[in-house]
């Protein structure tokens, strides 16, 4: 009888080996994809809750991803700077993250707010100067959005940015 559960044992132990293997033989790819599809799940409350006239940037450039995909052609260390673009039919918004700091740029340039809103609900606000530039310090902790306001009128929300 005691060889019994034995078997039993090795053979629950020999499964969960396997799945432990399975899952990570995941392509950090898929998984990647897999949060940023979840984080679109509130997309249209959240939008509806900032207003009508609040536009959605889509990402079109992110030097994490960029790196990557050349990793193989380039020897160098990566340097601690992730650079993001975000795009909307009227404001671009420029990023640079560093290990200490958050500095953005909105083109076309203008004055305005940019509030940095965490996953957590939490909200912090960023001047943005007459040039359209802001820093903010430190970097947040997880994953946050900006909600760029500019002079101009125009309220731009960005995708989730995980540092």
């Amino acid at each position: 009888m005691a060889s019994h559960w034995a078997d039993d044992d090795t053979e629950l132990l020999a499964a969960l080996d396997d799945a432990l293997r399975t899952a990570r033989a995941v392509p950090h790819e898929f998984i990647d994809a897999g949060k940023a599809a979840y984080a679109w799940r509130t997309i249209d409350a959240e939008l509806a809750e900032l207003g009508d006239d609040t536009e959605l940037a889509t990402l079109s450039y992110d030097s994490a991803i960029h790196r990557e995909s050349t990793r193989t052609a380039i020897r160098a260390e990566a340097a601690p700077l992730r650079a993001l673009t975000f795009a909307s039919n009227d404001l671009a918004i420029e990023l640079e993250i560093t290990t200490d700091e958050l500095h953005g740029q909105l083109v076309p340039p203008q004055a305005g707010s940019v509030e940095v809103r965490l996953a957590t609900g939490q909200v912090l606000p960023a001047a943005v100067d007459e040039i359209g530039w802001f820093v903010v310090r430190p970097v947040p902790p997880g994953s946050f959005r900006l909600l760029c306001h500019t002079s101009g009128g125009s309220s731009v929300l960005t995708g989730w940015i995980t540092p």
